[in-house]
């Protein structure tokens, strides 16, 4: 299996999430409990700027309690739905997982937050492996449908 393992310890999970979304040329698919970091946001902005489809389904109590999460959204240049999670209000659309391409995934503890890269212990996994993405594609579709807009 071709994996890569980055943890927040002794390097930079933003800059690993960074290259792989400079490198996306068709699409990238995340979903995501927390989101709030500029600097992604703004490399999501830029791929789509770029011609690549970007999707986002995000947690909607997280939305819901987080003002820096909504300014962070704000300009509407980057499509998102927001899911609770399988109980509806008050669970949790826990997931931290994303796809670039359909030919690499991402998954680990790591939110897409200033938080995660500045505070938090994470770690973040880099896979190329056919059945994790048909895995983690299909949980997307399925997520991407079952969510609404804001």
């Amino acid at each position: 299996m071709d994996a890569e393992v980055i943890s927040t310890r002794g390097n930079s999970v933003a800059e690993a999430i960074l290259r792989l979304l400079g490198e996306a040329t068709t699409s990238v698919d995340a979903a995501l409990c927390g989101f709030n970091s500029p600097q992604l946001a703004a490399a999501l902005e830029d791929a789509g700027c770029r011609g690549v489809r970007v999707r986002l389904v995000l947690d909607r109590n997280k939305y819901e309690e987080s003002r820096t999460m909504r300014e962070v959204l704000a300009k509407g240049s980057i499509p998102f739905r927001l899911l609770y999670g399988r109980r509806g209000p008050g669970t949790k659309m826990h997931h931290k997982f994303a796809l670039f391409d359909g030919r690499t995934a991402m998954a680990g503890s790591y939110n897409w937050t200033v938080e995660s890269e500045e505070q938090n212990y994470e770690t973040l996994l880099i896979l190329r492996e056919p059945k994790v993405l048909q895995a983690l594609g299909e949980e997307f579709e399925a997520l991407w449908a079952a969510a609404a807009a804001p």
